[in-house]
């Protein structure tokens, strides 16, 4: 379930401290209900490369969105994080650049910048937008063992090459990407569940 950008700036999240130049783009309620200790079973879980490979529609996305990117060079080393932008871990507080700093993705560009308790942040960049995904883990009465993820996209687009470039994917995050990597999160979810007969 898609949700307003004030329940991602509501919280207290740390990520506020060093996200601030990034706008909100997306914020997703993840179908992952759990107990309070449980962010990290989902981060290893988005950290396993078969998360974004196990939909045939995302695969699909993906490599048309691959081919693009080689098409028109946006993916070149030299627009991506430590190159065209400084990471983000950079900006960290020194409580957070000296604690967990969690897994990078394997299957997705996406290099981790940090994990705490109930947040796991890790950013990607190319020459049309620099992205942080956020992952959060928040009290849900109504979730079975009362908390549960929540996912935002934060970005700061690369002038207005990346305002075209994020207008013009919108249509395939909301129609196709998102929909169908949630479902396989919640699927995933379930069939990996502790307890879970084999």
């Amino acid at each position: 379930m898609r949700l307003p950008s004030t329940a991602h700036t509501s919280r207290p999240w740390r990520i506020h401290e060093i996200a601030g130049d990034f706008q909100v783009e997306d914020v997703w309620a993840l179908p992952t209900p759990g107990g309070p200790d449980d962010l990290a079973r989902l981060v290893a879980q988005f950290a396993d490369s078969s998360e974004a490979a196990s939909s045939p529609v995302v695969r699909l996305l993906f490599a048309v969105r691959w081919k693009l990117g080689a098409l028109f060079g946006w993916d070149k080393a030299d627009g991506g994080v430590g190159a065209r932008v400084a990471s983000v871990r950079d900006r960290l507080p020194a409580d957070l650049r000296e604690g967990p700093r969690g897994p990078d993705l394997t299957a997705v560009p996406f290099t981790s910048v940090y994990q705490t308790h109930d947040e796991w942040a890790a950013e990607s960049a190319n020459r049309t937008v620099q992205v942080l995904m956020h992952i959060g883990w928040i009290p849900d009465p109504a979730a079975p063992g009362g908390y549960r993820g929540q996912m935002t996209a934060l970005v700061k687009p690369n002038g207005l090459l990346g305002a075209l470039y994020m207008a013009g994917i919108k249509p395939f995050r909301y129609l196709g990407v998102y929909p169908a990597l949630l479902r396989s999160i919640g699927r995933r979810w379930r069939e990996t569940a502790p307890g879970r007969a084999a």
